[in-house]
């Protein structure tokens, strides 16, 4: 049998490998040590602190509003009728009683002389009866003349009439009140912003021309901005607070408003609630319909613990700031509140205490129980 011999072409590959491999990890063990040793350098390095103090946290929320009409409505025909003559087009400044348009309806002026004429009838018989019954009520006056019966049938006679009198004047009314309806007005003074008729065009209640509305007005001096405040920020509101917003029409320039009225509830979908603001628009610069980017100043109402960004730690656990007690570090949790330029207000740390120390950049580094230098 042949036995197999080690030749030097076959050891020196081999020992190269073994070489290699222990090379390879004394430099992972190496950085290793280095990384640990660099990470505890870093943590036991001397740390930047502040004294814990209480201020006032003044922001600004930016939210986005629509600015409609004050006043906005749809006009139509209240009956069935035929335009007859126009007297606004689009664009057009009106006033409030301001003659818009008029109908015309044949039938209705028909039915207007035929109730004019039974009040005329029931008017006149209404007249005899009460005459008849005042004759009759001073001949009774002579003991014999008249009986009691008689005169009760003439009194009765006129409050019937009398009733039937009321009742032709009720439908006149109603008749004389269609015809007004014939007549279209202004409600309010405003703009024109939509006509959607013609000259001889049938409009009313039903059929075609009900379709869409006659006329649109807008109220454009004075104008709503509608926004919606998150719920976190509505106890800093008040209907005396002014905002500023501009549009992206008007390049440049801030316009001021006051909020008028808070829907005191939040809606049930956005959790929000919904505020309006009265715009002063006698330039009529500002349109209905545009969109105006609020800016809300929110003033702090109480006093509360102010600290830098940095120093708050949101980490896997719980969100804490990290205060120098005794020479060592320790973690106390804290609730956020609202951030401006750099700074935040935080809640509910117990422990915390005006004068305290606090790592001004804190980190999970910095480990609860540490020696800080």
């Amino acid at each position: 049998m042949k036995k197999n011999k080690l030749t030097l072409a076959t050891i020196f590959p081999v020992a190269l490998l073994l070489i290699g491999g222990l090379q390879s990890c004394g430099s992972s063990e190496a950085k290793k040590t280095d990384g640990a040793d660099s990470a505890a350098m870093k943590a036991a390095a001397p740390k930047p602190t502040f004294v814990l103090q209480k201020g006032m946290l003044s922001s600004t929320l930016d939210i986005p509003g629509e600015l409609t009409s004050f006043q906005q409505v749809d006009l139509y025909a209240k009956v069935s009728s035929f335009v007859k003559k126009i007297y606004v087009d689009v664009g057009s400044q009106v006033s409030q009683g301001q003659l818009l348009a008029v109908m015309e309806a044949p039938e209705i002026s028909s039915q207007l002389s035929g109730s004019q004429s039974k009040l005329q009838s029931f008017d006149a018989l209404y007249q005899g009866s009460k005459a008849t019954y005042n004759r009759l009520l001073e001949t009774s006056k002579t003991p014999g003349t008249i009986s009691p019966n008689e005169l009760e049938l003439a009194l009765a006679r006129q409050n019937s009439d009398l009733a039937q009198l009321n009742a032709a004047k009720a439908a006149n009314r109603e008749i004389t009140d269609t015809k007004n309806y014939l007549e279209i007005r202004a409600p309010f003074s405003g703009i024109i912003s939509s006509r959607n008729v013609s000259t001889g065009a049938y409009v009313g209640p039903a059929g075609k021309g009900s379709d869409q509305p006659m006329f649109s007005l807008h109220q454009q001096n004075k104008l709503r901005l509608a926004a919606s405040i998150p719920a976190a920020y509505t106890s800093f509101l008040s209907n005396k607070s002014e905002i500023n917003f501009t549009v992206n029409s008007i390049a440049g320039q801030k316009f001021t408003a006051r909020i008028a009225r808070l829907a005191g509830a939040l809606d049930n979908r956005l959790r929000s609630e919904n505020i309006e603001m009265d715009v002063d628009n006698s330039s009529k610069k500002l349109l209905p319909g545009m969109i105006a980017e609020i800016s809300i100043p929110l003033q702090g109402q109480d006093s509360s613990f102010v600290v830098p960004k940095t120093a708050v730690v949101n980490g896997t656990e719980k969100v804490f700031v990290i205060k120098k007690q005794a020479g060592k570090a320790q973690w106390v949790a804290i609730k956020k509140g609202r951030e401006a330029d750099g700074k935040i207000e935080i809640f509910g740390g117990l422990g915390l205490n005006a004068g305290d120390t606090i790592i001004t950049t804190g980190n999970e580094e910095i480990r609860d129980g540490s020696t800080l230098k």
